[in-house]
């Protein structure tokens, strides 16, 4: 047989450009979505941000524009365009006259915000520790081991080698002569002096022992504190507090005197500098009740309005097959789609905001215990999508509620088969482990299986792993590590 070439036609399904565009729109943040209309403005002539307080004309008449276009050529083609145009400030009103470099004087005001916000950028633990180095005086050997423990602290502040390693990787001194030991470990109480107290510390009890050294003597229950960390802190670790009271031989209000004091300390010294920048999150959705239902609407300030351009659109010929023409022409069919693509955005997020609300009306009215078992399918089968574009659609995306602000995604969970019928959001289950928690007794906390226990009494049949998860992930601890001395 000779192979040969043949062609089939048959169906067959296909994204479109403008299809694929509207997809990727859907899935983006606001975040990203600002990035992704400010790229479309910078390179297409035809879009422009929509001034609410400019009178423009509408898409129909940019699209007909043969006024437009003549009147505009009339005025290139005059002599009446001003060799200046005119501006609404007057010299005087920005510099001052009087000012030798012409610069104006900026206010009290304006010098304070400009020292506010000098500097953004974050500082960490390791730029704080040399901050302070810097103001230290020390002779070169000492900067140099100075510098090696500093940069073998993590995060929390805790030395993560041995001073032996230390030694070793600095080998020897500017002088030839190789580091001793003891000159490392005097080193290290040089950064143990510095801030955040605690910092340099080789474990919990060495960083505990350095923050009361520093408290001040007069200070209620300081020598039992120290008394506690130095000999007894394995005990307090594992809340054995029946053999804290014998062995500190003390009374039980006395001895959590102690103990707060020494919770009091900063267990991870080096978090207090590491100070991240806030993330704001913008809702895109507003959910309120207004005459006993539940409104849906979207947040139009996360969106910038965008519209056609009529002084390029007007400049469109019909019957002009120009290389600048026909660019014109492709740069309005993208700007229309693109804008197109917008508003399916818009439609698409408040449609499926709006059936999420109102499969989860009883959350918005009693809280998280009375959270509906919700998914993906439930969505997309009341609004005729796929699960898909349903999944993109709440993808950080956030819902603004009475009770908070919370990405869409949260209003999906799966559900358990309660013994009566009817089935339990596992939102609804966590809500009630927290709710259990909080109401357990301090001296006699409630173990996962005796949780479990608790749910089933209400019909909810939860296994202590399923129990040990949901604790797990609302960071709980477990009931060993949350018993309290009362």
């Amino acid at each position: 047989m000779k192979p040969s070439l043949q062609l089939k036609i048959g169906p067959g399904l296909r994204l479109t450009p403008q299809l694929q565009q509207a997809i990727r729109l859907l899935q983006l943040s606001n975040l990203e979505l600002h990035t992704e209309i400010q790229e479309a403005l910078d390179s297409n002539m035809m879009l422009e941000l929509d001034e609410n307080d400019a009178e423009e004309p509408s898409n129909e008449q940019a699209a007909d524009g043969n006024g437009e276009e003549i009147e505009l050529k009339e005025a290139l083609e005059s002599d009446a365009i001003p060799d200046e145009l005119p501006v609404d400030t007057a010299w005087e009103d920005i510099y001052d006259g009087n000012s030798g470099t012409g610069a104006a004087r900026p206010s009290a005001a304006t010098d304070y915000k400009c020292l506010e916000h000098a500097d953004k950028r974050e500082r960490t633990l390791y730029e704080h520790l040399h901050w302070q180095l810097n103001l230290i005086p020390t002779t070169e050997t000492d900067r140099a081991i100075a510098v090696a423990i500093i940069d073998a602290i993590d995060d929390d502040g805790y030395l993560g080698c041995s001073l032996e390693d230390i030694r070793a990787s600095l080998g020897a001194g500017l002088d030839g002569l190789e580091i001793g030991a003891d000159e490392v470990e005097a080193t290290l109480h040089l950064v143990q002096a510095m801030e955040p107290t605690g910092v340099g510390a080789r474990n919990l009890q060495e960083c505990l022992r350095l923050q009361l050294a520093q408290c001040p003597a007069e200070l209620p229950w300081l020598a039992q504190a120290k008394a506690l960390v130095e000999k007894h802190l394995p005990l307090l670790a594992a809340h054995d507090y029946t053999k804290l009271l014998r062995r500190m031989k003390l009374a039980r209000e006395e001895l959590q005197e102690v103990i707060a004091l020494i919770q009091s300390m900063h267990p991870r010294p080096g978090a207090q500098v590491h100070d991240s920048q806030i993330q704001y999150i913008v809702p895109d959705v507003y959910v309120k009740k207004e005459a006993g239902a539940w409104k849906v609407a979207l947040n139009h300030e996360v969106i910038p309005q965008l519209h056609i351009n009529a002084g390029y659109a007007g400049m469109i010929r019909r019957a002009d097959d120009s290389a600048d023409n026909n660019c014109m022409k492709a740069h309005l069919q993208e700007a229309r789609w693109f804008i197109k693509s917008l508003q399916s955005r818009s439609e698409t997020l408040l449609r499926v905001a709006g059936a999420i609300v109102e499969r989860q009306r009883a959350f918005l009215d009693y809280g998280e215990e009375a959270m509906r078992p919700l998914v993906l399918h439930d969505i997309a089968a009341a609004l005729g999508l796929h699960e898909s574009t349903i999944s993109r659609a709440t993808t950080r995306k956030y819902l603004h509620t009475p009770r908070g602000i919370f990405e869409l995604k949260y209003f999906f969970s799966s559900q358990v088969s309660m013994e009566l019928g009817g089935a339990c959001s596992s939102t609804a289950i966590r809500a009630l482990i927290k709710k259990l928690v909080n109401a357990e007794p301090p001296a006699k906390p409630l173990s996962d299986s005796k949780i479990a226990a608790l749910l089933a009494q209400q019909g909810i049949q939860v296994a202590r792993r399923t129990v040990a998860k949901y604790r797990e992930a609302l960071r709980i601890p477990p009931s060993n590590e949350r018993k309290a001395l009362l």
